[in-house]
């Protein structure tokens, strides 16, 4: 055991290293100003949204997309309805006067014949698209109404070839959905940190912009269409590759998405399995070699929560690494929850911890490794 723990030791030692990086760029990046007073948008925005079996989501996501302070004649409206096996599709139909396009995805592709239906969806939409700029969110999610017009204005000023927003879990009641907040903290500062520095790609299909022409220069989903998830990540370490300093990170708090946690922990670690089942695709090294840190330092901590059990020696040091742990990514942490107004619940960051080591490894290791169900699905 003594060389596990020097081990484990060795890798939060470097991992602190990595965490002051992360939370010295964080507080280095500065907040991105709103449009200034008068200002007009001039370019024209596709919202693509994917839907499967959503009807308790989707009504809420299109009137948030609605009531969006954006001209009318350069915003367009796409939801792909993904084989849904429930109401979806009618209650998507309720808003067609409005403006919403319903695009079906059986019309493109039958059900069966792929893994990744979302990257399908997406392609749908775009084919159809009468923006230059695609936007994607996710059904379940719903924005302020200056979120679209906060995009258009750093694309515009930026060059913006590609621009991730910040998204954040609505807090519920339940350790489940404190948790999933806490989690997506740390998963939406390193987001900010990483595009800031360009130290590598990272993003989230919830609020997430590129240009149309960015898209097809890169072809697509060519060659990173094979797992279920990636229609973020796989496609943004594309771009950022064609279109070097021509990627963003819109800090802003009016642009903040905010997305449903999951229901129950079943389907929790199923989102998450799938989403570490896109690790394996990675060709941009900074981010697999940050979650192989990540991974083993966890995989020690965790045999050390195991040997915990045996003896008062191993339990010492099992709460001396976790406090170690704990005081690296506060000083991170507080400042991220600042920023998406969620400091309440950093008061249960500690407690949490043995949880997170354990749901780590959990989904990492499944998620590199067989299949999962997600959405009805059976999918790798």
């Amino acid at each position: 055991m003594i060389f596990v723990y020097t081990i484990t030791f060795l890798l939060l030692i470097g991992y602190a290293f990595l965490l002051q990086f992360y939370h010295r760029s964080w507080k280095q990046q500065p907040e991105d100003s709103p449009p200034p007073s008068g200002y007009t948008p001039v370019t024209a925005i596709s919202v693509l949204v994917p839907a499967r079996n959503e009807e308790g989501n989707i009504g809420h996501c299109i009137a948030s997309l609605l009531a969006q302070d954006y001209p009318q004649q350069l915003l367009d409206i796409i939801i792909i309805d993904d084989h849904s096996e429930d109401g979806t599709s009618s209650i998507v139909k309720e808003f067609e006067q409005q403006g919403v396009r319903l695009l079906s995805l059986r019309d493109w592709i039958t059900a069966g014949q792929l893994n990744s239906y979302k990257k399908k969806a997406i392609e749908a939409g775009i084919s159809l698209a009468k923006g230059t700029l695609i936007v994607t969110t996710d059904a379940d999610c719903s924005a302020g109404p200056d979120w679209l017009k906060i995009i258009a204005h750093c694309h515009e000023t930026k060059n913006a070839q590609l621009v991730a927003g910040p998204v954040k879990m609505r807090l519920q009641r339940g350790w489940l959905s404190v948790f999933q907040s806490l989690d997506f903290l740390s998963l939406q500062g390193i987001t900010a940190a990483s595009v800031f520095r360009g130290f590598h790609s990272m993003c989230n299909g919830a609020n997430l912009a590129y240009t149309v022409a960015a898209f097809r220069a890169v072809d697509g989903f060519k060659d990173i269409d094979g797992p279920a998830s990636g229609d973020d990540m796989l496609l943004m370490h594309k771009i950022s590759g064609r279109f070097p300093g021509q990627i963003a990170y819109l800090k802003n708090r009016a642009a903040i998405v905010d997305t449903e946690p999951a229901g129950d922990l079943r389907t929790f670690l199923q989102q998450r399995i799938r989403w570490a089942s896109k690790a394996r695709f990675y060709e941009d090294k900074q981010v697999f070699r940050v979650l192989l840190l990540v991974y083993v330092m966890n995989l020690g901590l965790l045999i050390t929560l195991t040997a915990a059990f045996f003896s008062g020696f191993h339990a010492a040091v099992a709460v001396g690494f976790i406090l170690l742990k704990t005081l690296f990514e506060w000083p991170f942490m507080k400042s991220v929850a600042s920023f998406f107004n969620q400091s309440g619940i950093m008061k249960y960051f500690l407690f949490f911890q043995p949880v997170h080591i354990i749901y780590t490894i959990t989904a990492g290791s499944f998620g590199q490794f067989g299949r999962y169900e997600w959405k009805g699905r059976m999918v790798r």
